[in-house]
C-alpha cells in the first residue's frame, strides 16, 4: 500500500499546512495531481491537500480560511497570500446529473477517499513520514502510460460524465493509452456528456487541443464522444479528399495539421476548424477529382456557431472564424496584393495565419507543396517590408480623417464613411498616394 523509498518534494507551505494537522492529531496528504505530476518530474500547477479533519476542525487550526466548498468538504486554507484547498476525505453520495453527488458523507479512512476518484494515477496520496500511499496502482499505470478508472469504469463514468473527456484529455498530455476496460466504458457512456455544461467542455477540449497530441481527438471521435460535443467533425472524419493536393480525408487532415503549430489556443482552434466547411461544399467532376469552393466562407460561419455554442469569448471567436475565412487566401505574392489582405484581416493577424497557411500545407499531399511553401515565405518577406516601411493598412493610418472632411465641406453621415473606404483603396494601391494633400484633392473628385 505505501512507498517509503520514493520522496516528493513538496512546498514548505504544504508541508507546514500537513505538519499544522498532523500535529493535532489529524491524518494530512497532498493528494492527486500534485502527486501525479511530481512522480513525473513535473512542477504541479497546485497542492491539494486532504485530510481527515472535518472542515470546521481545518478553520479553527488556520487563521486565515476560506469558506470555498464547505458543504462538500473543501476549505481553502491561505499560506502567505496563496490558497490551499484542503479537503476532508469524503464518500460522495448518490450522483443526480451524471456530475454532481447529492451529498458527501465525511469518513475517517484516507482508502474511501481515494476510492472515489476518478483515474488511478489521480488516487494516490503523500506525507512525508508515510511516503505515498497507492493502493490502485497508479505507480505502475504511470510506469505503462495507461489511464485506468479507479475501480469499476462504467461506476467512475457514471457518476461524473466528465470523466470521459478527462480520460481522452489526460491521455493526449501525457501520451498514454486508455487502458480497454475504461475505453470500452467511455464508449458506452458518451452519450452522458450531453448533461455536462458548454463551459466544461471547452476547458476539456482546449486542453486536449493543445496538449502534446492533439490528435488524441481521433480517441474521442472512435468512441463516440465527438458525436455528442462536435458532431460536425464526425462529418470531417467520414468526407474523403480524392484530389492531388490531399492524401488523407478532411477530418484525418485536420488531426495531422494540428500537429504541425504551436500548442497555441488560438492556432490549434483554428486548425480544428479550419476545414469543417468541407463536407458541405463538396462536389465531385467527371473525373472523379473532388473540390470544395467555397468551404472557407463556410468555415467561417460554422467555426462561429460551434465555438458560439461551446461558450467561447468573443475574441476568440473573432479570431479564430477569420483565421478560418482567410486560411486559404490565393493570390500573387506581391506587396499590393499583400496590404490587401493585411487590410481585411488586420496586422495582428499575419503571424497566426501564415502559421495556420504553414499546418495546412504540410498537412496535405506532397504535390506541389515546394510552391506553397515558397508563397508562405514570400508573402512574410512582403509582409515584414510592409511593416518596417509603415504603410498604410487600414482607415487608422490614413492621412486624412471624417473631421478634415468636414472642414472641407462634406456632411457627416454614411457617404463621408463611402468616401474615406474611397481613399484607403486607392492608398492600398499606391501607398506614397498617404498624403493629406492629394487625399483631399481626391475627395473632392470623388464627392
Amino acid at each position: 500500500m505505501r512507498d517509503h523509498e520514493m520522496t516528493i518534494v513538496m512546498p514548505k507551505a504544504v508541508k507546514n499546512i500537513i505538519r499544522i494537522l498532523e500535529d493535532a492529531g489529524f491524518e494530512a496528504y497532498a493528494v492527486g495531481g500534485c502527486v501525479r505530476d511530481s512522480l513525473l518530474g513535473r512542477q504541479p500547477d497546485d497542492w491539494d491537500i486532504t485530510t481527515s479533519a472535518k472542515p470546521e476542525q481545518v478553520k479553527q487550526l488556520f487563521s486565515a480560511t476560506i469558506d470555498t466548498g464547505i458543504k462538500h468538504g473543501t476549505v481553502t486554507v491561505m499560506w502567505e497570500h496563496v490558497g490551499y484547498e484542503v479537503t476532508t476525505y469524503r464518500i460522495d453520495g448518490e450522483y443526480e446529473d451524471n456530475r454532481h453527488p447529492k451529498e458527501v458523507i465525511f469518513t475517517p479512512l484516507l482508502t474511501e477517499d481515494l476510492r472515489r476518484r476518478d483515474f488511478t494515477i489521480n488516487a494516490m496520496a503523500y506525507n512525508d513520514r508515510q511516503g505515498i500511499v497507492d493502493i490502485f496502482g497508479g505507480q505502475q499505470d504511470l510506469q505503462r502510460g495507461l489511464i485506468r478508472c479507479v475501480g469499476d469504469a462504467h461506476e467512475r463514468f457514471r457518476e461524473d460524465a466528465l470523466r470521459i473527456m478527462r480520460a481522452v484529455r489526460f491521455s493526449a498530455q501525457l501520451g498514454y493509452t486508455i487502458e480497454a476496460g475504461t475505453r470500452e466504458a467511455i464508449a458506452d457512456f458518451a452519450g452522458n456528456l450531453r448533461s455536462v455544461s458548454a463551459e466544461r467542455i471547452q476547458v476539456e477540449l482546449v486542453k486536449l487541443l493543445t496538449s502534446p497530441h492533439p490528435e488524441y481527438l481521433r480517441v474521442a471521435y472512435e468512441t463516440g464522444i465527438t458525436s455528442v460535443v462536435l458532431p460536425e467533425f464526425d462529418c470531417c472524419m467520414q468526407t474523403g479528399q480524392n484530389n492531388p493536393h490531399h492524401c488523407y480525408s478532411v477530418g484525418e487532415h485536420i488531426l495531422y495539421s494540428m500537429t504541425q503549430t504551436e500548442p497555441d489556443r488560438y492556432l490549434r482552434l483554428a486548425m480544428l476548424l479550419h476545414d469543417i466547411g468541407k463536407p458541405g461544399c463538396k462536389t465531385t467532376d467527371e473525373m472523379g477529382v473532388d473540390h470544395f469552393h467555397g468551404h472557407a466562407a463556410l468555415g467561417e460561419e460554422l467555426s462561429k456557431q460551434i465555438l458560439r455554442r461551446l461558450k467561447f469569448d468573443n475574441e476568440t471567436i473573432r479570431i479564430v472564424s477569420k483565421l478560418v475565412r482567410y486560411h486559404d487566401e490565393r493570390f500573387e505574392p506581391t506587396k499590393r496584393n499583400v496590404r490587401r489582405m493585411l487590410n481585411r484581416t488586420g496586422q495582428e493577424l499575419l503571424p497566426y495565419l501564415l502559421a495556420v497557411r504553414r499546418a495546412d500545407t504540410l498537412a496535405q499531399s506532397d504535390f506541389e507543396r515546394e510552391r506553397k511553401i515558397r508563397w508562405i515565405c514570400e508573402v512574410e518577406a512582403l509582409a515584414d517590408e510592409i511593416e518596417r516601411e509603415g504603410e498604410c493598412l487600414s482607415l487608422k493610418t490614413l492621412a486624412v480623417t471624417g473631421n478634415d472632411l468636414i472642414a472641407e465641406g462634406f456632411a457627416p453621415g454614411p457617404s463621408l464613411g463611402a468616401i474615406l473606404n474611397r481613399l484607403l483603396e486607392d492608398v492600398l494601391d499606391e501607398p506614397e498616394h498617404n498624403t493629406k494633400e492629394y487625399l483631399l484633392k481626391l475627395s473632392h473628385k470623388i464627392g
